[in-house]
């Protein structure tokens, strides 16, 4: 219902097919504190509602009814909830309901219901709805790349309905458009850990990692390629601290003296598993060194944390902390 249909509305009362049915109001108690100042037309649709939810009429002008509440108060999970009761009972095409939800959500889209409600169609229709699912969500992602519900709900099609064939493509043109995009980079380890057509995490690694490094050397700034190369070592510490690639490129940025935080805190990571770092790398730290507030006799580890305390202030207290936990692990 649009605005032009909001104000060409007739009241529920003068429409002849409701002339059977007696409004419930809303039961406020004898003496109500602060009773709510509802709109007429909201009240008579939500007394109107009620009149055959207590009934159980699940009819289609009682789908109607619910298109009409839901358009008060798309919140109003009750009303979800018997719609979904009626769309079972008159076996209503669901194809068509979630072309309903569609135009709903144009204006609606972080409500907690309709994703709700559209997974429970999506269920119902199986895995012929899973390529109408992705290109729904792609669509709100188009407009809201970060959308929470959108990413959840594809996450739930991919994995009940199916279609995983092109999404690692589809992150990869996420990826190019906005490098930055980390809900992409979510997305995409979900994918390469998930999708039974990739053969896992191991399989994908060496591909990820090359992919990972030039996302990072294009950008070191940017701490959301660095977030997945750890993700890419998963459960996997000893691969990690025995790759030759990433202490590589960790002292490639250090080299730069520019954008370096993450890379020294990848460093300050290996060490604590138990890495042993190059000369080269012991060097590329040194440089960083405030000499005149960091005595010379630390560990390598104690002297990152002093760094990052310097070029970090914002996580000025994390990195104090790293600090004492160093010193109780002997590290």
């Amino acid at each position: 219902m649009d605005s032009d249909e909001e104000e060409q509305r007739i009241p529920l009362s003068q429409r002849p097919e409701w002339s059977d049915v007696i409004p419930v109001q809303q039961d406020d108690g004898p003496n109500p504190v602060v009773p709510i100042a509802y709109k007429e037309d909201f009240r008579e649709t939500m007394d109107y509602f009620r009149a055959v939810y207590i009934s159980d009429e699940r009819s289609p002008r009682s789908l109607r009814l619910t298109a009409e509440a839901i358009h008060f108060n798309p919140g109003n999970y009750t009303v979800w909830h018997f719609r979904r009761l009626i769309l079972e009972a008159l076996n209503c095409s669901l194809h068509d309901e979630l072309d309903y939800i569609e135009r709903f959500a144009k204006s609606n889209s972080k409500n907690y219901q309709i994703w709700h409600h559209r997974r429970w169609v999506a269920e119902k229709l199986g895995t012929d709805a899973a390529t109408k699912e992705l290109e729904f969500t792609k669509k709100i992602l188009s407009i809201d790349a970060k959308h929470y519900h959108a990413w959840s709900h594809r996450q739930w099609v991919l994995q009940a309905l199916g279609g995983w064939e092109g999404e690692l493509d589809y992150c990869q043109q996420l990826l190019e458009d906005d490098i930055f995009n980390n809900s992409a980079w979510n997305q995409r380890h979900f994918v390469i850990t998930r999708s039974p057509f990739l053969g896992g995490l191991e399989a994908m690694r060496e591909f990820e990692v090359s992919y990972t490094i030039k996302a990072i050397r294009a950008n070191p700034e940017n701490e959301s390629p660095w977030r997945y190369l750890r993700g890419l070592y998963q459960h996997d510490t000893e691969a990690l601290i025995s790759s030759l690639q990433i202490p590589s490129l960790c002292v490639e940025v250090l080299s730069a003296k520019n954008n370096f935080i993450f890379a020294l805190s990848l460093i300050l990571d290996l060490l604590c598993h138990g890495f042993n770092p190059s000369e080269e790398m012991k060097n590329a730290v040194q440089v960083l060194k405030n000499s005149d507030s960091q005595p010379s006799d630390l560990s390598l580890a104690d002297t990152i944390c002093g760094i990052l305390e310097s070029v970090d202030p914002m996580r000025k207290n994390y990195w104090a902390w790293r600090k004492q936990r160093l010193a109780a692990q002997g590290t």
